[in-house]
């Protein structure tokens, strides 16, 4: 028998952020780390990999246009989003850091890298308030484990991190302004891993 929408939505579970790993990185940057955060919801993955419509982008690299190496789907507010977990997931994080962040998370982004090929390049989410403020990004990693490497603004030696599914890293204090982050292509072959970032308002 199929599982519905509504039953994979009752099963999951979430564990407590308490039990995170924070790694203070400097510079008033810290990450905080749970393996295993969100268990339980192994349909999740697929029903998002095949519902979510997902977009492809494109950047300008040299004198040529590209195709961005990922797939891409940000979610607002107000708008419908995939799956009702993501807004449980959401409303959990919110409540765990509501004593850094008042306010609580905000909207859902989404990528797809759909294997070994799709990264993200160094960057920081430091488009809007979060430019000069203190702010925090949560991400719930679903799917195959991909590395994702921290390092400081202008170069240094990176921190490197497994996520597997399941697994949250939040990233807190100054490390959009002061670190920056990626997820590289990787030589050997992988599955495909799903990323959900949870920002508040006006950080993207």
């Amino acid at each position: 028998m199929q599982s519905t929408l509504f039953d994979v939505a009752a099963e999951p579970t979430f564990g407590s952020p308490a039990d995170a790993v924070r790694t203070d990185l400097g510079r008033g940057a810290w990450v905080d780390w749970r393996p295993n955060w969100l268990t339980g919801a192994e349909d999740l993955f697929e029903q998002l990999r095949d519902g979510v419509d997902w977009q492809e982008g494109e950047r300008q690299m040299y004198d040529a246009v590209v195709a961005v190496p990922r797939l891409t789907r940000m979610y607002g507010v107000k708008e419908p989003w995939p799956h009702p977990l993501l807004r449980l997931a959401r409303a959990e994080l919110s409540h765990w850091y509501r004593r850094v962040l008042p306010e609580g998370f905000a909207t859902a982004g989404l990528c797809l890298y759909r294997d070994q090929h799709d990264s993200v390049a160094w960057h920081g989410d430091r488009i809007g308030r979060s430019r000069n403020e203190d702010t925090l990004v949560a991400i719930v990693s679903l799917g195959a484990p991909r590395v994702l490497a921290l390092r400081p603004r202008g170069g240094g030696p990176s921190t490197r991190l497994e996520l597997a599914h399941g697994d949250l890293l939040v990233m807190g204090g100054s490390c959009q302004r002061t670190f920056d982050h990626c997820v590289p292509k990787q030589r050997t072959p992988v599955g495909p891993r799903i990323s959900i970032q949870f920002r508040p308002l006006g950080v993207w």
